[in-house]
């Protein structure tokens, strides 16, 4: 990391930081009962997936991201904001700040799996210029303490004058709360928590009833305030949060602020923008138990999942407004799916799983997390999707930077901090919500358990788990089975399998097979826990034939193939002829999967015949490596040699009484 190097030895005489190592305030208390995060910090992951794609991110992603920010003045304009430097504003957009606490969020994280000195050193270099910049009462945003009142169309002639419109002064302070608690809890160092609270302090005495009655035009500040409750245990972040989430109304449906949040019932308009607000509202019900916070979010992930979503997870069907379309208006070619909606995707839907405690969120969240999210940045880790189609006749390829960066940086943030989503909790009770080989140490009723899993998921369905308390423990623990793994493809009956698996998922303790039955997607284990006790879980895999609801009309007579939880598709490079899109497929052929370590860093690989110009060999691979080998044909969904109809409704997974 050269500019780091040459940035530490010229700051060297001015860097001064303060670190502390506690909050002066309790974490917030939640109760027995909720269901509670696993932090990332608790959790290492070793698997031949994700933790090459962190690494790499590490290596790799931050490393670009922090030099294409300093190439292109973010970091710049923290130093002229707090008079380190002269000059006008130097990136193009007012919100261009957000991409460094972004950045910075995922360097955070990174810390915690790759204790880098040089990077710590200069993320504290960072946070300094960014405490120059903050004005003394808190306010921080480098544009307007740069360039003045009224200097751009989206700035106002005051503050916040304009946050409902295209400011951005509360979606880039938004970023920074989520930065400064991941770097709190990564370091134990206060510096940018504290430059957090100080601004966060300042919105509360600026915004509420009676005060400033005005709304995010782009949300983000709900999900940091929420963060920074847990962390401090502050009430007046979460009422924030809330007051941001109740003042909408009477605006635009662009920005969801159109009605109030509570009879809001549909998703529209700005895809990321619903996202991070559906998420802002999952957070305050599971907070506040607040019931037209819970109603209304329940119908809005209804309509999306019913009706909105892509067989990847993916959500925006349109460019236009990088939003929502029509029910059912799913274009292959032109579907839009913004990776930062992907991220948001899997932010909402593991909100709406603490929420409720039931597994077919995570079943979404996965399905996005392996197919829409991943598939937008290069195994190379350097090359970016902004939308991440699910077809191409060779127009489409990963960028190495946009001017609008909200894709790359996102991605910094969100691949290092996938080991908090592997695990939940409440008081006695342990979740195991995803699978990757990893090795976690988790408190469960002022006991330390820990667990490690083997597997190779989502290769395969075993799944091996070792749990090992300090002591002989009575808890709870309860693995998800996928929805994939019961002959559901997603919730309600947008999707359906055409072949239905009849196979019978097993569970073992210590090597014997143990009765279950099912809770909410839940396989529910209530025993006295010793050292070295081993859970067995074998979820069949084969290979799945999907098909979409008729409404679909991008999708009639297609078929999509799935194993597991990977979404694939045919590629031209895999293909005799370098061509895709002249393919038909029989859907009654059979399909033989095979794992190839030397393609693409080690992929499953799915083939059968098809027809192009003649009969031929049909290979796919998953949804999320495609274009990792230049620009190309690609296909999701197949074209059909005869009709394709819904199948008589599947069976649920296999179940056994106590």
């Amino acid at each position: 990391m050269k500019t780091t190097n040459n940035l530490l030895f010229t700051l060297i005489g001015v860097l001064f930081i303060i670190s502390f190592s506690g909050c002066n305030n309790q974490p917030a208390s939640d109760g027995d009962n909720k269901i509670l995060p696993v932090p990332f910090t608790s959790v290492k992951v070793t698997d031949d997936l994700w933790a090459p794609r962190i690494k790499r991110n590490h290596e790799v992603t931050i490393p670009i991201a922090f030099g294409q920010s300093e190439k292109t003045g973010r970091i710049r304009n923290f130093k002229i904001a707090g008079g380190l430097e002269e000059g006008k504003f130097q990136s193009k957009y007012p919100f261009d700040d957000s991409d460094v606490f972004k950045i910075i969020e995922g360097a955070s994280y990174s810390l915690q799996t790759f204790p880098d000195p040089a990077l710590e050193a200069y993320l504290d270099t960072l946070i300094y210029y960014i405490g120059l910049a903050q004005e003394d009462d808190g306010y921080i945003y480098t544009y307007r303490t740069i360039m003045g009142d009224d200097s751009h169309p989206w700035i106002g002639t005051k503050r916040w004058e304009k946050t409902h419109i295209l400011s951005h002064e509360l979606y880039n302070i938004g970023h920074m709360y989520e930065a400064a608690v991941a770097h709190y809890q990564a370091t134990g160092k206060r510096t940018f928590l504290d430059i957090a609270i100080k601004s966060a302090d300042l919105v509360a005495r600026d915004f509420g009833w009676g005060k400033i009655e005005n709304y995010p035009g782009h949300q983000e500040i709900e999900i940091g305030l929420v963060k920074l409750y847990r962390v401090t245990g502050n009430s007046k972040y979460l009422d924030l949060a809330k007051f941001f989430l109740d003042v909408r109304n009477n605006g635009e449906e662009y920005n969801q602020a159109h009605k109030k949040v509570t009879e809001q019932t549909i998703a529209v308009g700005h895809a990321v923008r619903a996202a991070y607000m559906y998420t802002g509202m999952a957070d305050v019900a599971t907070l506040t138990n607040d019931s037209g916070y819970v109603n209304a979010i329940d119908k809005i992930w209804q309509d999306v999942v019913y009706k909105k979503l892509y067989l990847t997870g993916g959500i925006g069907a349109t460019g236009g407004n990088e939003g929502f379309g029509k029910p059912y208006d799913l274009p292959n070619m032109s579907a839009y799916c913004e990776t930062c909606a992907s991220i948001a995707n899997v932010f909402w839907n593991y909100r709406m799983f603490l929420l409720h405690g039931n597994s077919k969120y995570y079943d979404i969240l996965e399905r996005t997390l392996y197919n829409g999210l991943l598939s937008g940045v290069s195994l190379s880790g350097d090359h970016f999707f902004y939308p991440n189609p699910l077809a191409s006749s060779g127009q489409h390829k990963r960028q190495e930077w946009f001017g609008c960066a909200c894709c790359p940086s996102n991605l910094c943030r969100f691949i290092p901090s996938v080991p908090g989503y592997v695990y939940a909790k409440t008081r006695n009770r342990l979740y195991v919500n995803l699978y990757m080989d990893n090795t976690a140490k988790i408190e469960l009723d002022g006991k330390t358990v820990e667990v490690i899993q083997q597997t190779k998921y989502p290769w395969d369905g075993k799944v091996e788990i070792t749990i090992t308390p300090d002591f002989p423990s009575k808890f709870t623990l309860c693995l998800r089975v996928p929805g994939w793994a019961q002959n559901e493809a997603v919730p309600g009956d947008l999707y359906h399998y055409l072949n239905n698996n009849k196979n019978e998922i097993v569970l073992k303790i210590n090597g014997k097979a143990k009765e279950y039955s099912p809770d909410e997607g839940y396989l529910i284990i209530n025993r006295k826990w010793k050292k070295g006790d081993i859970v067995e879980l074998d979820m069949p895999m084969p290979v799945r034939k999907v098909i979409a609801h008729k409404n679909v009309e991008a999708d009639i007579d297609k078929v999509a193939i799935q194993k597991g939880p990977i979404v694939f598709c045919a590629e031209g490079i895999d293909q005799k002829d370098n061509h895709v899109l002249n393919l038909v497929y029989d859907p009654e052929t059979p399909l033989e999967s095979e794992y190839r370590p030397n393609l693409l860093n080690g992929v499953q690989v799915i083939t059968g015949e098809a027809t192009g110009t003649s009969k031929q060999l049909l290979t796919l691979i998953p949804y999320h490596v495609w274009a990792n080998r230049g620009p190309g044909e690609m296909m999701v969904w197949l074209p059909t040699t005869k009709e394709v109809s819904r199948p008589l409704p599947a069976p649920a997974i296999p179940s056994k009484s106590k």
